[in-house]
């Protein structure tokens, strides 16, 4: 055979394996080739290919090198270093092995074999996916509509309702984490006294729609009145008979009843005197005004000369609220008396329309509390009479809420209320705890938003709507056993204070209240306080103001206004 592959001498060895000792080993040895490096081999090593001919060559991609395609073993596993740690696995984590076919396959194959039960999750499925789209599209016209890309306004730094005083001492603070566990029920209440007068309502304005307004009017020459409970005569003559032993207003125990809901800062004055309780409010006080906007997540300007920042809406709702409820009655001269007249009006004074129910809940055996509540009207049908508060929520500016009231009330009234239950939550809470404190067969709500969203001096009703007290109680999660929990806590723990005087404040920053101890002479025009900062001297703080000086300042203003424009 010519140029033969020659294997050269093999040695034999007929004793056993491997090659034999003799001297010939050593001659055949030296046979092999010189100088080739010794490579120790482990039965581990994986032996790899030379060539590999079954690899075939025709679906070599374009644009790929081409080059001993046979002998290239670069992406061959063969060859890599062997790790045996990386190597070594308890349980077998690789994936499962996916088909060859794409999705869409595997859908039409389970389509056709499992089509009923999957009907159902393909209509969830396309239900979700027009959620999505639905989302998005809000997303879209939130970013273009215009000042959508403004700064968001900064929050106010809110303020107390009153100067803590250095020499006040703190008793305690409560948090109103621990208002939420407690609950007492109290049976019926008996009323002691009917004063005052009432109109009787004007039932066309539950007619009334966007479409068909009314221009809401002003009522200067009816005198309201936010008397305090020590000033009231008739509570002085029921607590000098011994009548009971906690006396308050509707007023003070809607803002202690719903104190868990509040955000912004007040205070009520507690005066112990013998073995009786007495819950004040101070002159000017946050009280008589009406929250706007408190519980929203869109902060309200800070400047109080804005016309929509807290303290200018607050004294704007008071006036929209008390022109709203004075304009809905029948001012024909007929009115339903009882058995005192009003007890803070002159005569010949003219008063709003108002009945005052001084009633009485027993807490203890040896504890009733006396209360003034207030209703507004009162309503005759088919010879049967019911009681009505009146209030008034009032639209400033859209922009703020992201509700329209004039094209949502004839067709999403609910999500006009869902929406002011947001942002109003503890102001209706308080109307609905005074109407139930009252004992008032209904509630009516008007909506009253502004001519235009920079002039807050005309205003225009919108709708009213009527609710029970009770119902529309348990819709916005008002529980009356947990409200008198808190009244109840508060009497029980302020009946162990000494006699003197205190002050029960809401923290401003803080979800608490805390109870000072203040001189006798606190809250008195004599009281001398220590001055204040220079930059806070500039503008006189709320509870300088009467409430009822406030409404007669804007009522005058708008004149003014009116006169300038004609």
């Amino acid at each position: 055979m010519v140029g033969g592959f020659e294997v050269g001498a093999v040695p034999f060895n007929p004793d056993g394996w491997g090659p034999p000792e003799s001297s010939g080993t050593a001659a055949a040895a030296s046979s092999l080739p010189l100088h080739v490096p010794f490579a120790p081999f482990s039965r581990s090593d994986k032996v790899g290919r030379i060539a590999d001919w079954t690899r075939s060559l025709n679906n070599q991609s374009k644009g790929h090198k081409q080059s001993d395609s046979i002998f290239d073993f670069s992406a061959d596993d063969s060859f890599a270093p062997l790790d045996d740690d990386a190597s070594f696995r308890l349980v077998d984590s690789k994936p499962a092995p996916r088909p060859k076919f794409g999705p869409k396959w595997r859908f039409n194959q389970h389509h056709r074999s499992q089509l009923p039960q999957r009907r159902d999750e393909e209509v969830e499925a396309k239900k979700r996916e027009a959620e999505k789209e639905r989302a998005r599209r809000d997303r879209l016209y939130n970013l273009n509509r215009p000042g959508a890309n403004a700064p968001r306004r900064e929050a106010a730094a809110f303020k107390s309702s009153v100067d803590i005083q250095p020499e006040w001492n703190m008793l305690d603070q409560i948090p109103f984490s621990t208002f939420s566990k407690l609950s007492f029920a109290v049976p019926e209440p008996e009323d002691l006294l009917l004063c005052g007068a009432l109109e009787y309502y004007d039932r066309t304005y539950d007619r009334v729609t966007p479409k068909n307004e009314r221009r809401l009017e002003r009522f200067k020459n009816r005198n309201f009145f936010k008397v305090t409970t020590t000033d009231d005569p008739v509570i002085r003559r029921l607590a000098n008979e011994d009548k009971a032993t906690v006396f308050a207003t509707d007023a003070i125990l809607s803002a202690l009843m719903c104190a868990p809901r509040s955000v912004y800062s007040w205070d009520i004055v507690i005066q112990r005197v013998g073995n009786k309780l007495f819950f004040d409010k101070r002159d000017g006080s946050q009280l008589d005004l009406l929250s706007v906007h408190e519980t929203s997540q869109e902060p309200l300007p800070e400047a109080k000369d804005d016309i929509n920042s807290a303290y200018s809406l607050s004294v704007e709702a008071a006036y929209v609220n008390q022109n709203f409820s004075q304009q809905v009655l029948i001012r024909d001269g007929n009115k339903v008396t009882f058995d005192e007249p009003n007890p803070f009006a002159n005569e010949g004074e003219e008063v709003a329309s108002v009945a005052y129910r001084y009633r009485r809940w027993k807490l203890d055996d040896d504890m009733h509390l006396i209360a003034r509540c207030e209703v507004q009207s009162v309503n005759e049908i088919n010879k049967q009479r019911s009681f009505l508060t009146l209030n008034a929520l009032n639209e400033f500016d859209s922009k703020y809420s992201g509700v329209d009231w004039r094209q949502k009330l004839e067709t999403q009234r609910g999500a006009v209320l869902a929406t002011e239950l947001k942002n109003n939550a503890n102001k209706l809470a308080k109307w609905t705890a005074q109407a139930l404190l009252a004992s008032a067969d209904y509630m009516k709500l008007g909506f009253v938003s502004r001519v235009h969203p920079r002039d807050h001096f005309n205003h225009v009703i919108l709708a009213v709507q009527q609710y029970k007290p009770r119902d529309f109680a348990s819709q916005i999660n008002l529980n009356t056993s947990n409200m008198w929990g808190i009244v109840k806590s508060i009497v029980d723990l302020c009946m162990k204070l000494n006699e003197g005087k205190y002050v029960l404040v809401k923290d401003p920053s803080k979800p608490q209240v805390r109870i000072y101890e203040v001189p006798a002479d606190a809250f008195e025009n004599d009281y001398v306080e220590e001055p204040l900062p220079e930059e806070e001297q500039a503008q006189p703080p709320v509870e300088d103001v009467e409430a009822s000086e406030i409404t007669v300042a804007a009522n005058d203003v708008e004149d003014k206004e009116i006169d300038a424009q004609a």
